[in-house]
This record gives structure tokens, sequence and C-alpha cells, in this order.
């Protein structure tokens, strides 16, 4: 049992540096916060920590040994997750003023049902062709190969539960009275900003390669 201790406390200290880390996640669940309220960027953030789940689980099994090694299956999902990041990043780009009192008023939820906050989240974890390296490498130098696949397991649901906590932190801090009505005065400006840091993260993702 000190082992898995041991195992899990090495994992989560590599894990809190990235879940930290700016990226498509905290892009996605932050214009969540902004653009939709509260409830939608929670939601978002239970999406990404599923989409963590998939990643652990196909390195566990050990599909992400075969997707890492597979120019192939590298730049299906690459390419994926470029096209994604672009296409977020347009319509942020090409959306109007957003008045974020009225948004409040309906309760910060807007016209966005939950089914699509919970897959914007997701999708943008999903589709990041390097959470396969990530997860490949830490849990091959981290996790013994004579762990119990159960035990992996819970590792990566403490792992996607820390995720979650942090983005539903992010989500409360961006939905206070007094940051909805700093960025209401700046909807517009904020999802230009927003657009082109999706965009800009899209190029960055089509110049990665597979290692």
């Amino acid at each position: 049992m000190s082992s898995y201790l041991l195992e899990l406390a090495s994992l989560m200290a590599i894990f809190s540096f990235a879940i930290v880390s700016p990226g498509a996640d905290l892009a996605m669940v932050m214009r969540q916060s902004i653009v939709h309220g509260r409830r939608a960027a929670i939601i978002t953030s239970f999406g990404v920590g599923t989409a963590l789940m998939v990643h652990v689980t196909y390195t566990i099994l050990g599909l992400g040994l075969i997707i890492s090694q597979s120019i192939y299956l590298f730049n299906i999902v690459k390419w994926c997750g470029v096209a994604y990041l672009v296409y977020i990043g347009f319509k942020a780009l090409r959306a109007g003023k957003t008045d974020l009192s009225v948004e409040a008023e309906r309760g910060g939820e807007g016209e966005q049902s939950p089914l699509r906050a919970f897959g914007l989240g997701f999708l943008a974890n999903a589709l990041n062709p390097k959470a396969v390296f990530f997860f490949l490498s830490i849990f091959s130098t981290v996790v013994s190969a004579h762990t119990p696949i159960a035990v992996k397991f819970g590792y990566g649901l403490v792992m996607a539960s820390c995720l979650v906590a942090w983005f539903v932190g992010v989500s409360l801090f961006m939905t206070t009275p007094r940051m909805r009505a700093a960025f209401s005065r700046a909807s517009q400006w904020i999802d230009r900003a927003s657009g082109l840091v999706f965009i800009a993260l899209g190029i960055k993702l089509a110049t990665e390669k597979a290692h």
C-alpha cells in the first residue's frame, strides 16, 4: 500500500505542474466562464476531466504506445485537434459583444446546452496529441509495471478529480460579480483575444512532431 501511495504522490507532483500550465483547456474554461457563465464553465471542467480519463485508459491498455510510435495515427489526432482549435478560434473572433449582466440574470447559462458545454471541454482535452506522450511518459517512468490495472485507474481518477477541482475553482473565480463586471466592459475584445489564443494554440499544435 505504501508503494502505491508513493507512486501516486510522485504522479501528482508532476501532474500538478501540468494542471496549472496555460493551454487549450484553461483558455476554454476561462472563455466559458466569461461568455456563458458559471454553470457552463463548471460543466466544461467536467468534460476536460472526463477526457483525461480517456487518455489514462488508453495509456494503461497500451494504445498510447501504439499511437506514439505511429506517425499516421499521431497525425490523425493532431490535425483533428488543430481543426477544432482553429474552428472555435474563428467562432470567437466573429462573436459580437456579450451582455454579461443579462446572462447573469438568466443564471449565466446563455443559450448553451449542458451537452455542448461538456463537449467543448471534452474535445479540447481529448484532441490534444501531446497528452499521449505526457501520460505515456509519466506512467512508464513513475508507475511500476507490476502495479495492478485497478490501482492505475485509481491514479487516473485522482488526477482527473484534481483537474476538475482546479478548473471549477477557475470557473468560480472568473464568475464573481466583480470579475463579471470588469469583463462585461470588454467582452468583445476578450472574445477576439481568446479567438487569437485558440488559433495560436492550433498553429503551435500543427508544428508538433511525434518524437
